[in-house]
């Protein structure tokens, strides 16, 4: 038997998921979830085996509840906008459906699901949200701050650097710990508010007070918030074209 959990803000969608699985007995719904936040603390309790999931919800949509999970389920995403059927999701065993929903499409891809469902060699959902391309830019990065969810708005973002497999978000309010890559964040941010100036570093280029030369054809940039950050070559001729210089 394979746990599966809804997550959508329509009642009805949920309702229509939930009648099209009735036929499939080995399946067994265990949960159901009208936010992000109600589906990120629900899989992390029950640990279903596929997740089916809308991507626009309200307050947490459905890739920024993803990427706060260590180890995301299989999913099958569902929602109304075409715009985020990107040709990734075909070559993963993660499925795509736009609504409305039809019977034929939901059985396809729930036995595209179930023909994987033992292969160890199954994709993971991080590849997925690793290659995804966002309908514009994100205004804000979501965390997992503890057991909390913590949304920081881009304003209030003063650096990010990359450490290891992680990324170190500075801000106003304090440093935040994300898993992902800082090549994925800076896919996801305005590229005419944040700039790549070094390898570990993506800054807001409203943050930049002063940029003085360093060792060889580096530079040091100092941010309003006191921090001082490193500027690669390529950084710097980065900021010349963005800045006008």
């Amino acid at each position: 038997m394979f746990k599966v959990i809804l997550i959508d803000d329509e009642p009805l969608a949920r309702q229509l998921i939930r009648a099209f699985l009735a036929p499939y007995s080995q399946l067994e719904v265990v949960a159901e979830c009208g936010d992000g936040f109600e589906g990120f603390k629900t899989i992390q309790e029950l640990r279903p085996d596929l997740v089916f999931l809308d991507v626009q919800m309200p307050r947490v949509n459905g890739f920024e509840m993803l990427e706060l999970l260590e180890n995301p389920p299989a999913v099958i995403f569902t929602t109304a906008f075409d715009e985020y059927a990107l040709k990734a999701f075909e070559t993963h065993a993660i499925d795509y459906i736009l609504k409305p929903v039809t019977r034929e499409r939901f059985d396809k891809a729930v036995q595209k699901w179930l023909s994987q469902a033992g292969e160890k060699s199954t994709p993971q959902v991080s590849a997925v949200i690793e290659n995804s391309v966002y309908e514009g830019y994100q205004h804000r990065i979501v965390v997992k701050d503890n057991s909390a969810i913590r949304i920081i708005p881009a304003q209030d973002i003063f650096y990010i650097e990359a450490s290891d497999d992680y990324v170190k978000i500075f801000t106003r309010d304090g440093t935040y710990l994300k898993k992902s890559t800082l090549s994925h964040i800076e896919q996801t941010l305005d590229p005419l508010q944040f700039a790549r100036v070094h390898r570990s570093f993506l800054v807001p280029v409203s943050q930049l007070s002063k940029i003085e030369p360093y060792e060889k054809e580096s530079h040091i940039a100092l941010l309003h918030c006191g921090a001082k950050v490193l500027v690669s070559k390529s950084g710097m001729s980065k900021l010349k074209t963005m800045l006008g210089w």
